[in-house]
C-alpha cells in the first residue's frame, strides 16, 4: 500500500498524486467523472483538487460544475471522511476576487455544492494584489475558526505577497498557509524555482504543483508530425517547438525505457523528487488514463536520473 505524505505543517496526509478536478463537467461528464474518482480512490488515492470556477469557461456552464459532481459522488459513496478535498476561491463568475465578503460567500457556495460542512484545504486561486493580505488572511482565519475550512493555502501568488501573508498570520496568531499550488513542471520551471520556492521552503509549505504534465505534453503523446485530439492540444504542442521540449522528451524516453514505465510517470516522478513537492496534480478524463498518473506513487528515480532531467530541462 502506498504510504501517504504529510502536507506541510498540517495534519492532512495525502496520496502522492492529487487528482485534478478541472475536467469534471468539462471533458468528463458525470458518469465518466464518477468512474475516474472510483478508480483513483480504489488505487489508494485520497486527494482531490478542484475550484469553484471549474468549468465556467465551457459554453452553457456557469462555474461550480466540478464541485457539484464531486459533491454528488461523495454523497453516493458515503466516503467524505476518507477524502481530502481541496478547492479554491477568486475566479467564480459570481464571486470574483478576494475581498473578505467574497471569500466568505464563495466558501458557503462551495460547501453547498460539495454537500459537506468543511473544506479540507482552501486555496486563494489567483492572488489579487489590490486586496491587502491582512483582509484576505483575516477572512480565511474566520472560516477556519468557524470550522468551515481546515487549512488554507495559496496558488498563483508572488514571493512578496506570500511572505507578507505568512508574516501577518504569525504576528496575529491567525491561520497560516500550509501549502502552495504553483505552475510547475519539467518544461515550466521558472515561475516556481527561485524566490517563491525559497519562501515556501523556509516556511515549511508543501508544494502541490498544477499543470504537472504541461497540458499533456509530458505524457509523450505529442511528437513532431502527430496530431492529438484534445482541447489542450494547442498548449501542449507549443513545447515541441523549443529545444528544451525536445531535449526533455529525449531524456524522458530513455529513462522511461530503463524503468519500463510510461513517460508521464517519469515526468511526475521528477516533479515529486523536487524540494517541497508533496503531490503533483494531474487530471484524467477516462479511467484508462489513470495508471500512468498513479504510477508516480511507486516510481523513485535515481539521483542521476533526476539530475539528467534537470539538465535537459534547463
Amino acid at each position: 500500500m502506498t504510504s501517504l505524505r504529510k502536507l506541510g505543517p498540517s495534519d492532512l496526509e495525502v496520496f502522492p498524486l492529487a487528482l485534478g478536478g478541472n475536467v469534471f463537467g468539462w471533458t468528463a461528464d458525470e458518469t465518466q467523472s464518477f468512474a475516474v474518482l472510483d478508480a483513483y480512490t480504489a488505487a489508494g488515492g485520497n486527494f482531490v483538487d478542484t475550484a469553484d470556477s471549474y468549468s465556467a469557461w465551457v459554453d452553457g456552464n456557469s462555474g461550480g460544475e466540478s464541485e457539484t459532481i464531486i459533491g454528488k459522488w461523495l454523497r453516493a459513496r458515503g466516503n467524505r471522511s476518507d477524502v481530502v478535498i481541496a478547492t479554491k476561491v477568486s475566479q467564480h463568475p459570481d464571486y470574483q476576487g478576494l475581498t473578505a465578503a467574497t471569500i466568505k460567500a464563495a466558501a458557503d457556495a462551495s460547501l453547498r455544492r460539495l454537500g459537506t460542512d468543511h473544506i479540507d484545504l482552501y486555496y486563494t486561486h489567483f492572488d489579487k494584489p489590490e486586496v491587502p493580505v491582512e483582509e484576505i488572511i483575516s477572512a480565511l482565519d474566520e472560516l477556519v475558526r468557524a470550522g468551515k475550512v481546515r487549512y488554507i493555502a495559496a496558488s498563483n501568488i508572488s514571493p512578496e505577497r506570500l511572505r507578507a501573508s505568512l508574516e501577518f498570520s504569525d504576528r496575529e496568531g491567525f491561520a497560516r498557509y500550509v501549502a502552495l499550488q504553483p505552475h510547475y513542471n519539467l518544461v515550466s520551471r521558472d515561475t516556481y524555482e527561485g524566490d517563491l520556492r525559497e519562501v515556501a521552503e523556509r516556511a515549511g509549505l508543501a508544494a502541490v504543483p498544477y499543470c504537472a504534465l504541461a497540458s499533456g505534453f509530458l505524457t509523450g503523446k505529442y511528437r513532431p508530425g502527430t496530431t492529438v485530439d484534445s482541447p489542450r492540444a494547442g498548449g501542449a504542442a507549443k513545447h515541441l517547438e523549443t529545444g528544451r521540449g525536445q531535449r526533455v522528451l529525449a531524456a524522458l524516453d530513455e529513462i522511461a525505457a530503463a524503468h519500463d514505465a510510461p513517460v508521464a510517470t517519469v515526468a511526475l516522478a521528477w516533479l515529486a523528487a523536487q524540494p517541497t513537492v508533496v503531490a503533483p496534480i494531474a487530471s484524467a478524463r477516462t479511467v484508462g488514463q489513470l495508471p500512468d498518473l498513479l504510477g508516480v506513487a511507486e516510481l523513485t528515480l535515481t539521483d542521476d536520473e533526476v539530475a539528467r532531467l534537470t539538465r535537459a530541462s534547463a
